[in-house]
């Protein structure tokens, strides 16, 4: 079943991948916790309900030394896959396979970058509906 779009005034501007991706590396990845919390927001907001929380994943993420957040990046993919089914979109059904390979090797950013391509790619179908009526 397919769910209705959101109208454009609730749905957020698509982040810059490059942006993300070069504050994540001038800041040793101190803007990577922030772009988590974006991507969480936006996930949330698209699946209709508050599926991840950032102070959880947070405090897994320190508790664990870094293994939860493997997880969540696994998690983050079939999220993003299931929303790609919710609203009618081609899904990535490789996203979470590839997302948790490489968080695994140490690639998250990569895995962050990967990801919000497909949340935008998704905010972006969302907007041209709603300009066309559908």
């Amino acid at each position: 079943m397919e769910r209705p779009p959101l109208p454009p005034s609730e749905l957020p501007e698509p982040s810059s991948v490059a942006k993300d991706v070069i504050l994540s590396v001038l800041t040793c990845g101190l803007w990577d916790i922030f772009w988590q919390y974006k991507q969480m927001k936006v996930v949330n907001l698209l699946l209709g309900r508050e599926e991840f929380s950032f102070g959880k994943w947070l405090v897994f993420t320190i508790l664990t030394c870094g293994l939860y957040h493997i997880y969540h990046e696994y998690l983050m993919g079939r999220a993003i896959v299931r929303i790609q089914h919710l609203y009618g979109l081609p899904p990535s059904e490789s996203l979470p396979a590839i997302s948790l390979i490489m968080a695994l090797i140490s690639l998250g950013i990569i895995t962050d970058a990967i990801q919000q391509k497909e949340i935008n790619l998704i905010l972006e179908e969302l907007r041209e509906r709603y300009r066309r009526g559908a």
